[in-house]
């Protein structure tokens, strides 16, 4: 057998092909036949060579999106031109208006039956995109007394993970009402830290993607 002399190549064509037929098909919809078949010739040896599941497909076509999202957050957070409360709430503005994330609520994985993708999401949100970006920029507030916060790291978790995880239609398969009660009561809690974050165009974009997620399915 020919040894691969490009496993980085190789790793990326599986995973533009993988990521086109979540896309078109949806993930539970895409077998790995259907990968296989877009490669245009690797064999199926190829695939379990650096991937042992479709799961773990989904999670590295997911760890490039999430890092193309990181780089985002890193940008607000760095920014000079806004306040800490400011940059929260374009932090929430940019990242649910990006048009990647229609492509992410049209593949619609089901979170219960990918426990691993549910771990990497929670995993993400507090070690990352909460450690990383939400809480320097909580910290920033209280300095320029934007934001009053007694817990800042905890308010940071609960901030990402509400967002990230239970206003989420995909991990509760909530319709699009659910979805828009879940949002009132997002904005309801944030308005009681102190925190005017969210507004109804945001609530606009999460409806449009909850409606996606739904007819994906």
């Amino acid at each position: 057998m020919t040894r691969n002399k490009h496993p980085e190549e190789t790793v990326n064509l599986i995973l533009d092909v993988a990521f086109r037929l979540f896309m078109e098909k949806g993930y539970e919809h895409t077998t790995i036949q259907d990968i296989i078949n877009g490669l245009g010739g690797l064999s199926k040896g190829a695939i379990y060579h650096h991937f042992k599941s479709k799961e773990d497909i989904l999670i590295a076509v997911t760890d490039r999106m999430t890092s193309e999202s990181n780089h985002l957050l890193q940008e607000i957070r760095d920014r000079t031109d806004l306040n800490g409360q400011e940059k929260l709430k374009t932090i929430f503005k940019e990242s649910i208006q990006r048009p990647v994330q229609a492509d992410i609520f049209r593949a619609a994985p089901n979170f219960r039956q990918n426990p691993k993708l549910l771990v990497s999401l929670l995993e993400e949100t507090v070690t990352e995109a909460a450690a990383d970006y939400v809480l320097p920029i909580i910290r920033q507030g209280m300095a320029d007394g934007t934001i009053q916060a007694a817990y800042p790291e905890q308010l940071a978790e609960l901030i990402m993970l509400a967002a990230n995880v239970w206003l989420n239609p995909m991990i509760f398969d909530s319709t699009v009402e659910e979805t828009i009660r879940k949002f009132m009561v997002f904005r309801q809690m944030t308005l009681s830290f102190g925190l005017d974050i969210v507004d109804d165009e945001m609530l606009k974009r999460l409806k449009e993607l909850a409606d996606i997620y739904q007819k994906s399915k």
